[in-house]
């Protein structure tokens, strides 16, 4: 019979998203926040803002997932900014409008 050591799967729940989880969600809010900040005066502040910000928001991630004695509540912020983030990406891709202004149709 196999011992089950406890806070086992709290253990490796936070490994998984302190490590890959964070970093998908890094990179979908990384994307997706190019379609809500401003362009600024040159256009591109919405392009590089996200870049320079992706380690802020790893590790703000990394972290909580290291700290919080709640994997529930770690989960729902990272869910959270995933769907939001990816909600508006899914949203500006499948805009079948845009993409006709885009065509020229």
């Amino acid at each position: 019979m196999r011992k089950v050591i406890p806070g086992t799967g709290r253990r490796w729940s936070c490994i998984l998203l302190a490590g890959p989880g964070a970093v998908l969600v890094t990179v979908v809010v990384m994307a997706g926040m190019a379609l809500w900040l401003p362009g600024g005066r040159a256009g591109i502040d919405n392009l590089v803002l996200p870049l320079v910000a992706a380690p802020l928001i790893w590790a703000t991630l990394f972290f909580h997932a290291c700290l919080d004695r709640s994997v529930g509540r770690i989960a729902l912020v990272a869910l959270f900014l995933l769907v939001s983030h990816g909600g508006l990406l899914a949203h500006k891709f499948l805009d079948r409008t845009a993409a006709a202004k885009v065509a020229g149709k």
